[in-house]
């Protein structure tokens, strides 16, 4: 598998969610020797162009408000990226605000929206995946998300190396709700 360097953008919540998911990577981070992150649902991942990437998040903050997503729960799998984290339901501003970000930076990747917040990259086993999923509690029924980031990173994140490599390019906060 090829590994290439390119640009996410992220979606980053507002408080009191951003502490609370602060909060929970850093602990994870600690008790399973993992790196920290920030809490972010990845909006798209395209090529490694910095001028697109600051247009197409300022592009993004004029024409977008904050968003709220329904939390859906927390979940696991055996991919580095997605050890452990909470599922939000796709609504049509995550999918509006993918269509603006991937227009204004010109990028024509494929990269298909799963809105999800994850809270630890480790492998570890599926049974302790499982156990962790099932000790913590998202107090939130639903999230809302009032910041954007774009970040140069190695694609596909594949270690603590990758993830400790991240660098934010740049951030934008969207208008609040009724502005």
């Amino acid at each position: 598998m090829s590994r290439r360097i390119v640009i996410a953008y992220w979606l980053i919540p507002a408080e009191p969610a951003h502490s609370f998911f602060q909060g929970a990577i850093n602990d994870l981070a600690r008790r399973y020797e993992a790196p920290l992150f920030e809490p972010h649902v990845t909006i798209h991942v395209g090529a490694n162009h910095i001028d697109a990437a600051e247009h197409a998040l300022s592009k993004a903050a004029r024409e977008c408000q904050s968003i709220t997503v329904k939390a859906l729960g927390i979940d696991h799998s055996d991919e580095f990226i997605k050890t452990l984290f909470v599922r939000f339901v796709l609504n049509a501003k995550l999918q509006q605000l993918n269509t603006i970000v991937r227009s204004a930076a010109e990028d024509s990747a494929d990269y298909k929206l799963n809105p999800h917040l994850s809270l630890l990259y480790k492998k570890i086993t599926p049974v302790v995946r499982c156990e962790l999923a099932d000790s913590i509690n998202v107090p939130f029924s639903e999230v809302t998300f009032d910041a954007l980031q774009a970040v140069r990173c190695i694609s596909p994140t594949q270690s603590r190396a990758d993830v400790e490599a991240w660098r934010v390019i740049t951030r934008r906060s969207l208008r609040s709700i009724g502005v």
